[in-house]
């Protein structure tokens, strides 16, 4: 019996590292952890991360470079909003570099940065934080199985 290839449909368990390309400075890492398990096309992981790893058997350790456009997008200026200072409460010690909580639309949460802020005003990058970064993503594949049926709902 051939060793199973990650693919489409299949439960893989690996351990991660994700890396800033430039610094090398570790973002994430399962290493020091318990490794994770993954369906392969279920979502959970970005497409731009699973399709290095598609072809790959347990065993294989393996570094890709993964370009913004692959990972959290191209840093987009149109995600920089200037908000009323009253909207922020007056206790609240803002900061650049802070992370914030807000609603979207849908009432999900939405995290944004403090870029800057006087009285009138706070400048706020909805970006995700590695926007625009290119990313090395270093994998240890550890099993690949075919994934468990999922319950669909009635």
């Amino acid at each position: 019996m051939s060793e199973q290839q990650i693919g489409p449909g299949k439960q893989v368990t690996l351990h991660f590292a994700l890396k800033l390309a430039e610094e090398g400075a570790v973002v994430d890492s399962t290493f020091d952890k318990d490794p994770v398990r993954l369906i392969v096309g279920d979502g959970n992981l970005p497409e731009g991360f699973e399709k290095p790893l598609h072809g790959l058997t347990a065993g294989t350790k393996q570094e890709f470079d993964i370009a913004p456009e692959h990972a959290f997008g191209q840093h987009n200026p149109s995600n920089i909003q200037k908000l009323p200072r009253a909207q922020f409460a007056p206790d609240l010690n803002l900061e650049p570099g802070l992370m914030l909580s807000f609603a979207d639309k849908a009432n999900g949460e939405l995290p944004g940065v403090v870029v800057e802020f006087d009285d009138e005003q706070v400048t706020v990058d909805f970006n995700h934080p590695l926007a625009g970064r290119p990313l090395k993503f270093e994998v240890e594949i550890i099993a690949v199985e075919d994934a468990e049926p999922q319950a669909t709902e009635a």
